[in-house]
């Protein structure tokens, strides 16, 4: 698939707040998109599940 970058807030869980990242996009089998990134804060992967694509 192309190398997409999703921009945009994420929910950390460890900080239990949304942050504000960049992350690479990717597609499941299923053909969900998945963005994930780190946290800026903490460090913490960051997942990201977005609509499918059309």
């Amino acid at each position: 698939m192309s190398n997409d970058t999703y921009s945009g807030k994420f929910y950390c869980v460890k900080c239990k707040d949304h942050r504000e990242a960049e992350g690479a996009v990717s597609v499941n089998e299923k053909g969900t998109r998945i963005a994930k990134a780190k946290c800026p804060e903490c460090g913490t992967n960051l997942t990201r599940f977005l609509p499918k694509s059309a």
